[in-house]
């Protein structure tokens, strides 16, 4: 009498295990299934209702380009802020100038070779562009022209000014940074665009 009692017991206890296990893995296929079903996180909002932060900072192969400064010199250059202030005349726009410096560093190794790089036009939300003034306006850079020279690595950034003349209406200014495949090939580069903070001077 006691073996059957026993017995019957050790098949209930045996039943109840095999039980426990059948609902454990229905619970696990359960909510193996739930995760697959729930729809993925949606994706994090665009900044500021989807305005573009503005890119101050880009990267061309090893050279890291990054702005530095931008100036509203008016419509006027005056001579008396150039290298030759006791005999240089004023230069005049009916538009604006504006003085841009951005910096380039060499984050590799290895040097970088002179004439390997430079900034380019600016461009303003229109797409209208606008190419660095040259030898008009040399007397208000610097007598060596840092622009495109030798990099090397570790070393802080070699500070590129030039001054432009832009349309008094365009917004938004973006400046070329650029990186040649060989020294002097204008014609194969790759091309960044950053943008300008201009302030007033």
């Amino acid at each position: 009498m006691f073996k059957n009692i026993n017995k019957s017991s050790g098949q209930v206890a045996r039943t109840l295990l095999v039980l426990a296990i059948i609902v454990l893995i229905a619970i696990v296929i359960a909510y193996i299934v739930i995760r697959k079903g729930e729809k993925p996180p949606p994706p994090p909002p665009p900044p500021e209702n989807g305005i573009p932060q503005p890119v101050y900072e880009e990267t061309i192969g090893n050279i890291k380009f990054t702005f530095q400064d931008a100036i509203n010199k008016g419509q006027v250059l005056r001579g008396s802020e150039s290298r030759y202030p006791e005999w240089q005349k004023d230069l005049k726009t009916k538009e604006k100038f504006i003085e841009v410096v951005v910096g380039a560093q060499n984050i590799g190794k290895e040097n970088i070779p002179a004439n390997m790089w430079d900034i380019g036009d600016i461009i303003d939300a229109e797409g209208r562009r606008f190419v660095p003034l040259g030898e008009e306006v040399r007397n208000w850079l610097a007598e060596q022209d840092p622009c495109g020279t030798l990099l090397k690595p570790g070393f802080s950034a070699t500070p590129c000014k030039k001054i432009y003349e832009v349309a008094e209406i365009s917004k938004q200014l973006k400046i070329e940074v650029m990186l040649f495949e060989q020294p002097y090939s204008r014609d194969k580069k790759e091309v960044k665009l950053i943008d300008l903070f201009v302030t007033p001077e």
